[in-house]
This record gives C-alpha cells, sequence and structure tokens, in this order.
C-alpha cells in the first residue's frame, strides 16, 4: 500500500495544503522510524509505522485552518477522528486508529467533557506501540510555514505537552522514557 496514493484521493498534488501534508508526513514517518530502530527489542511494526506516519494527518482538509490552506467546516482539533472515518472507508483500521489517537498526547473522553471540545466523547489516546510511536514523532514537527524546515527541541516538545496538562504531560513523559530520551 502506498500511502501518497491514499492522500492523492483528497488533495490535489501540487497544492499548498497537499504539499505541507506530504512534507510534514515525511518528517514524522522519518523520525518514527529513528524512535522505533531504538526499541526494535519491543518488535515495533516499521512497515505500519512508515505507512500510519505518512497518513496521520489525512483528515485536515476538512478543517478550517487557513495557514494551511484548508477550507473545511471543522475545527483543527477534530482532523483526527474526521481521518480516522475517511480510513474506516478504505478498511484500513490499524491506520484509521493512528489518525484519531495522535492528536496532541491523546485526548481522553474525560478531556472532551471537561472543555467541551467539538469531539465524539470517547478515548483517543494511544494504546499500541506504534501508535505512541508516530504520536510522539510528531510533535517534534510543525506544519506552520515558519518552523516546518526544522525539528523541535525535545525541551519545546515538552514544553508544547505540559499545556494540555499534567496528566498529558505524564502519559508523554513515560512514552519518552520506554522510547530512550
Amino acid at each position: 500500500m502506498d500511502p501518497e496514493n491514499i492522500i492523492s484521493e483528497f488533495y490535489d498534488q501540487g497544492s499548498k495544503t497537499y504539499d505541507i501534508l506530504i512534507r510534514h508526513s515525511r518528517q514524522v514517518a522519518e523520525k518514527a522510524l529513528v524512535i522505533a530502530e531504538n526499541v526494535r527489542h519491543l518488535k515495533p511494526d516499521m512497515d505500519f509505522i512508515r505507512q500510519a506516519a505518512m497518513l496521520h494527518d489525512i483528515g485536515i482538509f476538512m478543517t478550517s485552518s487557513q495557514s494551511l490552506g484548508c477550507h473545511g467546516m471543522h475545527p483543527y482539533v477534530a482532523h483526527g477522528y474526521l481521518g480516522r472515518a475517511l480510513l474506516e472507508k478504505k478498511n484500513l483500521l490499524r491506520h484509521a486508529l493512528v489518525c484519531e489517537r495522535h492528536v496532541g498526547a491523546g485526548i481522553t473522553a474525560d478531556d472532551i467533557k471537561a472543555y467541551n471540545l467539538p469531539l465524539p466523547v470517547r478515548d483517543m489516546v494511544p494504546l499500541s506501540l506504534e501508535e505512541k510511536i508516530i504520536c510522539v514523532a510528531d510533535k517534534f514537527f510543525s506544519k506552520s510555514e515558519n518552523s516546518m524546515h526544522s525539528e523541535r527541541s525535545l525541551d519545546k516538545v515538552i514544553s508544547v505537552i505540559k499545556s494540555y496538562g499534567n496528566k498529558n504531560l505524564e502519559r508523554f513523559m513515560k512514552w519518552l522514557k520506554l522510547f530512550g530520551y
């Protein structure tokens, strides 16, 4: 399965959004594979990681994010569950879960209720090793034009995750420890 072919079904090649998505997805895939190499003893599915990392943000076109060239009707935070729905229709069920579960350091049903987030009320937290790896890798790269060409420092990543609350930071720090950071 070629993830870029699937992306091309939903995005016009050469468009701003396509270019941003492909660049970001390749960065995340490369970082995720490096992280996975460091935990080979845990037997991560390298092929799946490469594919799912390329597809994790496929739902962004359905959101409203002018800076990314997205003119959809949903808030950006919804791109994960929207991507899940797209990939479930293609029978890519494991890949679909990565889409939904990579946002932030995962989002719990309690968080959705407490912050009145425009999301279905369910836990959207990475569970599998591969989901955790992709979630962590994603945090090192921005899609914004100002910073999309460089990798964030670990301190910056931790600072961003900390802004989501202590539970999210604790979860994320456990993953970093698991991956040797």
